[in-house]
């Protein structure tokens, strides 16, 4: 259905990141990756974030339709990937939509609910760690600087600010630039399962591309290894934090 070739169409692709992170899963934390292009269908945002303008019949009239999500052509079924180029050469029919939400959307989130209810219940808390790449065009601040990763927790909204300096000192230690909030600050799964208050803690870990990859033939470079073993150390420093990092701590307002 895309008016675009296999490549272009991978411009919004969080390449390889279920990878970089996988050195979590043998240390026992879930690792649920998505099997599924964001150009296709995107599940950090509502399940209802629609831009009425790509389908052929009326939207319904509980869709958000006025996000700058969708305002940006990146709702829940994107309009758009990489530099703004369209995917779709005219409408979609809706029912392609809410086939996309009802087969995959729910089913995502349905499981990721169900894994942070389990973590809650047995530790009292839980910490949903959200993995995105960007790319490696991003600069952030007056100088312009590049940063290898970017921490966010919806400007203090999402984690307990604890959380979110460990995470920040942990890569610095390593030897990164470490952004925080800015550009991105976290989408909806951040801000929708991030509630401190009740000891549930989401920061969204963005990833620089160039640390591991060629954008243009979208192959690993040889820096990946490397990267992949100081993110299973950064999990492994983050899961060793002591419960009262988090439990009985002044927490950010939900």
């Amino acid at each position: 259905m895309a008016r675009l070739d296999r490549n272009a169409i991978r411009r919004s692709e969080d390449c390889y990141v279920e990878e970089l992170f996988g050195g979590a899963v043998p240390l026992g934390a879930p690792l649920l990756a998505a099997n599924f292009p964001r150009a296709y269908l995107d599940v950090n945002r509502e399940p209802w974030e629609l831009d009425p303008r790509m389908f052929a019949e009326p939207v319904p009239s509980f869709c958000n339709i006025r996000s700058a999500r969708v305002a940006g052509g990146l709702g829940t079924v994107p309009k758009l990937v990489g530099e703004g180029l369209d995917i779709y050469a005219g409408r979609l029919p809706l029912a392609e939509a809410v086939a996309r939400i009802e087969a995959v959307y729910k089913p995502y989130h349905e499981t990721l609910k169900r894994l942070l209810t389990r973590t809650h219940a047995r530790f009292g808390y839980a910490v949903l760690i959200d993995c995105h790449s960007m790319p490696a065009s991003i600069r952030v601040g007056d100088n312009g600087v590049r940063p290898d990763f970017i921490i966010g927790d919806r400007f203090g909204i999402s984690a307990s600010p604890a959380l979110t300096e460990m995470a920040i000192g942990l890569l610095v230690g390593m030897g990164y630039t470490v952004a925080h909030n800015k550009p991105y600050a976290g989408g909806f799964i951040t801000e929708h399962y991030g509630r401190p208050a009740r000891q549930l803690h989401a920061l969204q870990v963005e990833v620089n591309r160039g640390l591991y990859m060629d954008e243009r033939t979208l192959q690993k470079s040889a820096g990946f290894d490397a990267l992949a073993d100081d993110l299973t150390r950064f999990s492994a420093d983050l899961m060793s934090i002591p419960d009262h990092h988090f439990v009985d701590l002044p927490l950010a307002a939900e």
